[in-house]
């Protein structure tokens, strides 16, 4: 069956990314509100329940008796988890000191090291043409972002936001190989159940950490993040829709396939910019944006 959905990877990676843009602007603006810690744990607190009801969709519809657990499937659910915790509030400290498109771009570096880690992880060997068209988009997201350090229209350009970045990114491909390693270990379900029940597993084991350690430590900032409902919600929402989008493309291809066509989320992030956040787009972004489209084409037209 799952050989026949193959090609499905590429429009739900795609809305995957259309949807994490429109998570990390909720994200972003409740930055200010609840601090670091409480703006990530909105996308594991309130994203939990909606992933429960999907996977209760693809598990009826699966005619799966009962989802399996391994010690194999929880140790790389647990590696994806806090992985993907570390690499968010990286992700929105870096943006709280940078424009949101720079930081962005800066965390789409991670298919690259997806590709190093997949290799040593899960032993997925890449085409030779694949790494190339990887690193010929990646290179379009490093032209874009890239700055000289001093100052920029009167502003100073800190290393400090590059470095959370791509460390952010460092993170997020830990996640995907872990989170992909957990799909490939459950040993029955199509790529739905799989998908789905890998995502629940993840998001309860990050919710669980994230509320007991703000309950702890900040309960101040819980009360907080409880009281903002109503914008939180929409976070969880788009944030567990994104991931079920993830984790099926990455129950179908490999996640360096994945996480290398989620580039479009650039320009997702140029129109949140633009909209949201007053950003302007430079010629050198429009130049790394044809770099990431004639990378991300090739390694579409290769897969073809």
């Amino acid at each position: 069956m799952q050989s026949d959905w193959v090609w499905l990877w590429v429009p739900i990676t795609i809305l995957a990314a259309a949807l994490q843009t429109g998570r990390n602007a909720v994200q972003r603006g409740l930055t200010d509100e609840l601090g670091t810690l409480g703006a990530t744990q909105v996308r594991f607190v309130f994203g939990l329940p909606f992933a429960c009801l999907f996977f209760l969709v693809a598990w009826v519809f699966g005619d799966i008796v009962r989802p399996s657990v391994s010690w194999l499937f929880l140790a790389f659910v647990l590696l994806g988890a806090l992985s993907q915790i570390a690499a968010t509030a990286l992700m929105l400290a870096a943006m709280q000191m940078r424009d949101f498109v720079v930081v962005t771009v800066w965390t789409k570096t991670e298919p690259v090291q997806i590709a190093l880690f997949g290799l040593i992880v899960l032993g997925e060997v890449l085409r030779w043409d694949t790494l190339l068209a990887i690193c010929l988009a990646t290179s379009g997201v490093v032209w874009m972002a890239w700055r000289p350090l001093g100052k920029i229209n009167g502003q100073a350009v800190s290393v400090q936001p590059i470095l959370l970045g791509l460390a952010a990114a460092a993170g997020f491909a830990v996640a995907a190989v872990g989170f992909r390693g957990a799909i490939l270990a459950l040993p029955e379900g199509n790529f739905l159940v799989r998908a789905s029940w890998t995502l629940v597993c993840g998001l309860a084991i990050q919710a669980s950490i994230l509320a007991a350690y703000l309950m702890w430590q900040s309960p101040e900032v819980w009360r907080r993040c409880v009281n903002a409902w109503r914008i939180s919600i929409w976070g969880g929402f788009l944030g567990a829709a994104a991931s079920q989008a993830w984790f099926i493309g990455f129950a179908l291809t490999t996640a360096a396939n994945v996480r290398t066509l989620a580039l479009v989320e650039v320009f997702f992030a140029q129109i949140v910019s633009r909209k949201l956040f007053q950003g302007r787009t430079t010629n050198r972004e429009k130049i790394g944006m044809m770099l990431i489209v004639a990378g991300v084409g090739w390694l579409l037209w290769l897969q073809a």
